[in-house]
């Protein structure tokens, strides 16, 4: 039995000026003229898109120009289920880094920045330049061995140094992943022996949130679990780093020393080369997030160049004066969006390090200092800005900034009243949801339309997302899980080693007939046409035959002052009867009284159910995140459900102690 169904009321936050969404009116008026069809408004839009989905992925294809050697033959075999991985763009040849690299004028490409200040004055890099630097980077690894279908890691900060690399490997047909700098050496051989990499490149040090990170004993342990490695190459992160002696490392260089590699007698570099390659060619490897075992190797090829196209430049009004800002280092899935932004040819901040906590105002004087026009917030930043009072005040501008996103995990109402009444009115302020199986969004913002506090906009152009119940029924209003139920050319090619597919097919398409699961559960309101994702399908719960997802209690009980945060998770007994249980880590100073739960216990009735009132609350010290920011409630799920789980990802350990003393539960009813 699924929650009752919720309320449609939806608060309007903001209205789209005439001038929003130009460029979406462009494309959609392209659409019009040829296919002889009047679609009135955004849904009438995504409608056609999704009913047909090969013109419509085409027609991305000419208006965003994609660069190739030679055109498909055929957009998609639709008559080919989604199951069975219909091939998109059969018979085109490309290469997606020189799709990125189709640029190459004076324009600015990257402004490079961080938080070690010291060593880090803001470098700014020009389209040539960035062109340059790369094609040095592949005549290097092409004079080493790189060839196609080899794999090249990335274990490092959020450097320019990793774009380069990037585009160099890319360029060749080599495949490109990496995993995230805080990671420790078991967790990043989880990942990378799965791969067999042939080169490795990091770096030396770097800094996050003040504390300085010295990575090099790492690399040496994670070199030597890599036998397959030709050569560590390893980033100077100052001038003192050049000298720094890195002999221990086997096989190991620095960057200079690497890059003369590529060089001939003369001095010169060749030209580079741009292998053109099917359309489906493996061009990242991307990682699930290793919760529940060891991390899952997705295979993306060139599909991210049309679907990041569609949500980060056509329905947000991106063009080449747009100014994008990244602290997303290799192994966020955003950083791999941001790095191709470049195909659209406008200019991307990329700060090394966290500019999120360092000052109350030092993020805001970033936008100004910068020209920010487009920020991407992690939901997770977001809520601790608003937590802690970290507003723009009188000195900052913010006239720049035009759209803020926030993504990552559950952007909470309040999150919107805070970003249009304490950052900035005129704002395009608005959550999304995406994906690692899809390299990118599919529930998205769009600038061109109503934005409604707690929810996210629309699902992309292209992007047939339904919520749909245990049977598969599309339900609206309702908790439901969510899917895609028509293909796209973005999803995952597959997964590493799963040489005939079925474990991914297992995985992603065997709940569903024909529709790919995407783990996550949400509702959609009938009124507005918006979403609200709840939890990941391993965290919805079920008390007394109420299914919800964990925001909904999030929602309200973060309303309290006395609560600084919260985490809601099942707990089982013998029999599989289960029960919610609340788990309050309060604000310093506020005590934990019996009086604060009865006032939580009320609100969630009033609010949502007596159903939904978790029959546990209890106090805790401190609430496990992930790398990424993310709550982890299926660790404390498993914890106090006395289960084995994966602890290798979470940011801060320590918070675990806190749940493994928890009472076993007797039989309940």
């Amino acid at each position: 039995m699924w929650s009752q169904q919720h309320s449609t009321k939806a608060e309007l936050l903001r209205k789209p000026n005439e001038s929003d969404g130009k460029l979406l009116k462009k494309f959609k008026k392209v659409i019009e003229d040829k296919y002889h069809v009047t679609l009135d408004d955004y849904w009438e839009f995504h409608k056609w898109s999704i009913q047909h989905t090969a013109e419509f992925w085409a027609e991305i294809w000419d208006f965003y120009g994609i660069v190739c050697s030679k055109k498909y033959h055929q957009i998609l075999d639709q008559n080919v289920p989604m199951s069975q991985f219909p091939k998109w763009f059969d018979g085109a040849m490309l290469n997606y880094a020189e799709n990125l690299l189709k640029y190459r004028d004076e324009h600015i490409a990257m402004i490079f920045t961080g938080e070690d200040e010291r060593n880090q004055k803001p470098e700014k890099v020009t389209y040539a330049q960035m062109f340059t630097e790369s094609e040095k980077y592949a005549a290097a690894f092409r004079k080493l061995g790189l060839r196609k279908n080899d794999v090249v890691v990335c274990y490092m900060s959020n450097r320019k140094e990793a774009i380069f690399a990037m585009q160099a490997v890319v360029s060749i047909g080599a495949i490109w992943t990496g995993a995230l700098p805080l990671l420790g050496t078991k967790a990043v051989l989880n990942r990378f022996q799965q791969v067999n990499p042939v080169f490795l490149l990091t770096v030396d040090r770097f800094v996050h949130q003040g504390t300085e990170f010295e990575m090099l004993s790492k690399v040496k342990e994670i070199a030597e679990g890599l036998p397959s490695l030709v050569k560590v190459i390893i980033v100077p992160s100052t001038e003192e780093s050049r000298s720094k002696n890195v002999s221990d490392i086997d096989k190991s260089c620095h960057l200079d020393e690497f890059l003369k590699e590529g060089q001939l007698e003369n001095g010169f570099v060749p030209p580079m080369e741009f292998e053109q390659l099917p359309f489906s060619h493996p061009v990242f490897i991307s990682y699930t997030s290793g919760t529940t075992g060891l991390p899952k190797p997705l295979i993306h090829g060139c599909g991210a160049l049309l679907s990041l196209s569609r949500t980060l430049s056509l329905q947000i009004d991106t063009s080449r004066d747009s100014v994008f800002f990244s602290v997303s280092p290799v192994g966020w899935l955003t950083w791999n969006m941001f790095a191709t932004l470049s195909f659209i040819g406008c200019t991307l901040v990329q700060y090394e390090g966290s500019p999120f906590f360092l000052s109350p105002t030092y993020f805001w004087d970033l936008v100004d200092e910068f020209k920010i026009t487009h920020g991407f917030l992690p939901s997770s930043a977001l809520d601790e800005f608003q937590k802690r009072g970290y507003v723009p005040i009188d000195k900052h501008s913010l006239s720049s900034m035009r759209v803020l996103i926030s993504a990552g995990s559950i952007v909470k109402p309040q999150n919107f009243e805070f970003a249009y009444e304490k950052v900035k009115k005129d704002v395009h302020f608005a959550a999304s949801y995406g994906c690692t199986e899809i390299m990118g969004l599919c529930l998205i913002t769009d600038v061109s339309l109503p934005v409604y506090k707690g929810e996210i906009q629309v699902p992309a152009l292209g992007s047939d997302v339904r919520v749909v119940d245990e049977k598969g029924n599309e339900i609206h209003g309702e908790v439901g899980e969510l899917v895609l139920a028509k293909p796209e050319p973005n999803l995952a090619l597959g997964l590493w080693g799963d040489i005939d597919g079925s474990t991914y097919h297992e995985k992603y398409f065997g709940k569903y007939e024909g529709m790919f699961s995407m783990g996550d559960y949400g509702r959609r309101n009938p009124e507005t046409g918006g979403y609200v994702v709840c939890c990941r399908s391993d965290e919805t719960l079920k008390q007394r035959g109420c299914r919800f997802g964990s925001s909904e209690i999030y929602n309200i009980v973060e309303k309290f002052h006395e609560v600084r945060d919260c985490v809601c998770v099942s707990q089982y007994n013998k029999s599989m009867d289960e029960r919610a249980v609340l788990f309050l880590k309060l604000r310093k100073g506020c005590i934990f009284s019996q009086e604060l739960v009865m006032k939580v216990r009320e609100a969630i009735e009033n609010e949502l159910t007596v159903r939904h009132v978790p029959d546990i609350i209890l106090e805790t010290q401190d609430i496990p995140y992930n790398m990424n920011g993310k709550k982890v409630e299926i660790v404390v799920k498993k914890i106090i459900n006395k289960m084995s789980c994966n602890l290798e990802t979470i940011a801060n350990p320590e918070s675990l102690n806190n749940y493994y003393n928890v009472p076993e539960l007797q039989d309940f009813c």
